[in-house]
């Protein structure tokens, strides 16, 4: 007991101590966005060149909310593999994460489209409508947790659910190279179905891959809390339900 003890003491200072540097690191990150990282030249008005600095937070947050859906696609196959409850909660802690990145994510983008393409939401792109689809996708996944009382019930169909509604976040990447589309091309710019490759100099690569570790690090610290969280929820649960039974 005292060996486990000791051993969930220092698990506990190392994540804290990851929290603070993610968060140290997310100042970092603002600073080599908005001030270190040069204008985008290839823009033609002031106002699209200062909203295009959202950019490295548009992208970094969209890859780590698909991340996070497919942490839960693997740990639904997990789960339905081993039954451990452990890999629900997980696949839980990270949709909850992913939505709010996504939410994040298309947000940015909708200030991103206002001064370039003249409107908030331009509903004939195929990326732009498709990652609002994904984000929908994984609210739906919350509200059928939430309608379902039986725990055993809600993890095998929430599983199910989060497997197949990964399939929706491929897609969505690939689309500006299906289809034609306004949005920018970042991974590679020679598509020939997107009409807006972004080439970047060295120092926006720079700040777009510091953004994207950042934000990972900080999803990996959010996700261990939340899991802690909804494992200290499911013992109260269980608490609650013995005393129930022992009473009655």
């Amino acid at each position: 007991m005292a060996a486990t003890t000791k051993r969930s003491g220092a698990g506990d200072t190392i994540w804290a101590v990851l929290a603070v540097i993610a968060g140290l690191l997310v100042l970092v990150g603002v600073y080599l966005s908005l001030m270190w990282a040069p204008e985008a030249a290839n823009l033609p008005t002031e106002a699209e060149r200062l909203v295009q600095r959202v950019f490295y937070f548009h992208v970094a947050t969209a890859w780590v909310g698909f991340f996070a859906f497919g942490v839960t696609a693997f740990c639904g196959i997990l789960y339905l593999i081993t039954k451990k409850r452990r890999w629900d909660s997980i696949a839980l802690s990270s949709v909850e994460l992913g939505v709010a990145f996504a939410a994040a994510n298309v947000v940015s983008g909708s200030i991103w489209a206002r001064p370039t393409w003249n409107t908030w939401w331009p509903w004939n792109d195929p990326r732009i409508t498709s990652a609002a689809i994904v984000l929908l996708i994984y609210v739906a996944y919350l509200m059928l947790r939430n309608a379902i009382d039986d725990p055993e019930r809600r993890a095998r169909l929430a599983s199910v659910y989060g497997i197949v509604g990964f399939i929706s976040v491929p897609i969505t990447f690939l689309s500006i190279r299906w289809w034609r589309t306004i949005h920018p091309a970042v991974i590679g710019t020679d598509s020939a179905s997107a009409q807006g490759g972004f080439d970047m100099a060295p120092n926006m690569v720079v700040a777009l891959l510091f953004a994207v570790f950042t934000f990972t690090l900080v999803y990996f610290v959010l996700l261990h809390y939340r899991v802690k969280m909804e494992e200290l929820r499911e013992e109260v649960d269980e608490l609650k339900a013995r005393v129930l039974a022992e009473t009655a």
